[in-house]
């Protein structure tokens, strides 16, 4: 199969976990893979590199290096934050993007913050988005957009709406370890979440395929948050923090806000289009990242002593 060239607007998180992983996915079962992505900071460049990733930078303007990469691209993946003035990435370079030669396949990384409150319901991703905070409601407009971008150049553009990410470096393993974790309890809140390695996976089942549409990528298991850092604590054989009311809790107005959107989200529509979970509850997940000891920042150490 001919290589691959994905470009990654802004190559975070979820971007750097898809790079890493793409290596050996690619060599198992796609060829080679070159990988661009942009970040607003020259001093990332080198993680970047670490990653696999070819660094730009774009700072929402539209460059010479940017669109030579373009030019070669065959697959693009989205994940910088809409703005009040819309997608920042659409509005620099949408004609860019429209005329790729040699494009196949669109992806944005989205939320399932767009559903906003179900009161504890299921969600699939037939259910109508009423997003609550002001950023959901800009990423509802900016997938609207993509989509219609796709419609309008004849490419597959994939939806992705991920729960809370955690993985290496960002975990309540973490949490525990720097004295950070807290356990705040609001009756009957749950939530869903999606290690990095799945948003990899989902991401190149997708690209395998070109396949587009909306699909939620989140695990099987919605949980309180309190029972997610009990078990990390259990895991390190350490106490876990005593429990704090939600109502007493010292919280940001984001947090707060997150907590006001309670809601079990479904994700048949990705195992649908051919992928398996390689975590599908945080339990398999905090029991391979302890056991393995990656979970402080991607590289293998071994477990804190307890």
């Amino acid at each position: 199969m001919s290589e691959k060239q994905v470009f990654i607007f802004g190559a975070g998180y979820s971007g750097k976990a898809f790079a890493r992983a793409s290596r050996a996915f690619a060599r198992a079962n796609t060829g080679a893979a070159t990988i661009f992505g942009t970040t607003r900071s020259p001093e990332k460049f080198e993680t970047l590199r670490q990653a696999g990733i070819a660094p730009l930078l774009f700072d929402g303007a539209m460059t010479g290096e940017i669109g030579d990469a373009l030019g070669k691209t065959t697959h693009l993946l989205i994940s910088v934050a809409p703005e009040e003035a819309g997608d920042p990435v659409l509005n620099a370079a949408r004609e860019a993007i429209a005329q790729m030669p040699l494009l196949e396949w669109i992806g944005y990384l989205s939320t399932v913050g767009v559903y906003g409150n179900y009161d504890g319901a299921w969600v699939d991703e037939t259910a109508e988005c009423r997003p609550v905070s002001k950023r959901s409601v800009m990423r509802v407009a900016a997938e609207r957009d993509w989509l219609e971008l796709g419609r309008e150049i004849g490419r597959p553009a994939a939806i992705l709406r991920l729960s809370g990410i955690y993985g290496p470096g960002r975990n309540a393993l973490v949490n525990l370890d720097n004295g950070s974790a807290r356990r705040l309890v609001k009756p009957d809140q749950v939530f869903n979440r999606v290690h990095c390695d799945d948003i990899a996976g989902a991401l190149w089942q997708l690209i395998t395929g070109n396949t587009g549409g909306i699909f939620n990528v989140t695990d099987d298991l919605p949980a309180p948050p309190q029972d997610v850092v009990a078990y990390a604590a259990s895991l390190m054989g350490i106490e876990p923090p005593s429990e704090i009311p939600f109502d007493a809790a010292q919280l940001s107005p984001m947090a707060r806000s997150f907590y006001g959107e309670n809601k079990r989200v479904a994700n048949a529509a990705i195992k649908a289009a051919g992928y398996s979970l390689r975590f599908p509850d945080y339990r398999a997940a905090f029991d391979h990242m302890w056991a393995s000891g990656d979970w402080r920042d991607g590289e293998a150490r071994s477990p804190m002593k307890r």
